[in-house]
C-alpha cells in the first residue's frame, strides 16, 4: 500500500467562521501521488476546525462566503450559539483560562470559542472520498471545504500530524493511500 502526504496551508483573516476550498489542492495530491485507485483523507487536527463536502454555490455574501455555506453556519448558529461572553457555556472554566494565559501566553478571551469545539464535533474534522482511474470522485457538484468554526481571531495554523515527518501536514492534511490499481487493503 502507498500512503501519500501533502499540505495546504490556510489563513482565516475574518473573525467568523471561514470556509477554504481545498478542492484543488486535493486534487493536485493525488495527482502528484500517481495513486490510480484508493482513498483520499482530508483531515484536520484542529479541534475547532471541520472537513466537509458540499455544492459550490457560486453566489457569494460581500465578505466571500458563498450562500449555501452561509446558510449551513446561519443553521448552525440556531443550534449551536456563538460564543460571546464568558458563562454562556460552561467551557471555558477558570483552570481552561488560567492555562491558556498562564501557560500558553493566549488572551482569555480566545478561549471564548466552546461554540467552534461543538461544531466541529458535531460536522466532524474529515472527509474520506474514492480515488477512481486517479481521479477523486465529488459529483458533479461536489467541493472540499475546510472549515474554520473559530472566528475568536485571525489565525494560521500548522496542522501538522505530530508523528509525521516536518512538513508533510499542513492546516489541511491530505492523505491519499492506496497504489498499484488495487484498493488500499
Amino acid at each position: 500500500m502507498t500512503v501519500h502526504h501533502a499540505t495546504v496551508d490556510l489563513h482565516s483573516p475574518l473573525r467568523k467562521p471561514m470556509f477554504h476550498d481545498v478542492t484543488a489542492a486535493a486534487e493536485a495530491a493525488v495527482t502528484g501521488s500517481g495513486v490510480r485507485a484508493g482513498t483520499l483523507t482530508v483531515y484536520s487536527k484542529h479541534t475547532t476546525c471541520s472537513v466537509i463536502i458540499q455544492e459550490e454555490s457560486h453566489d457569494r455574501l460581500y465578505d466571500g462566503t458563498e450562500h449555501l455555506l452561509q446558510d449551513m453556519l446561519d443553521r448552525l448558529e440556531v443550534l449551536v450559539p456563538t460564543c460571546r461572553h464568558e458563562g454562556q457555556y460552561l467551557h471555558p472554566g477558570p483552570m481552561h483560562i488560567r492555562h491558556a494565559v498562564d501557560d500558553l501566553g493566549e488572551e482569555a478571551v480566545w478561549s471564548l470559542n466552546t461554540d467552534a469545539h461543538i461544531r466541529s464535533g458535531l460536522i466532524g474534522r474529515s472527509e474520506t472520498i474514492p480515488i477512481v482511474d486517479g481521479r477523486i470522485e465529488l459529483g458533479e457538484f461536489g467541493r472540499i471545504y475546510f472549515v474554520d468554526f473559530d472566528g475568536v481571531r485571525a489565525r494560521d495554523r500548522d496542522g501538522r500530524d505530530p508523528e509525521a515527518p516536518p512538513g508533510l501536514w499542513g492546516r489541511a492534511g491530505l492523505r491519499s493511500p492506496g497504489g498499484g490499481g488495487c484498493p488500499p487493503a
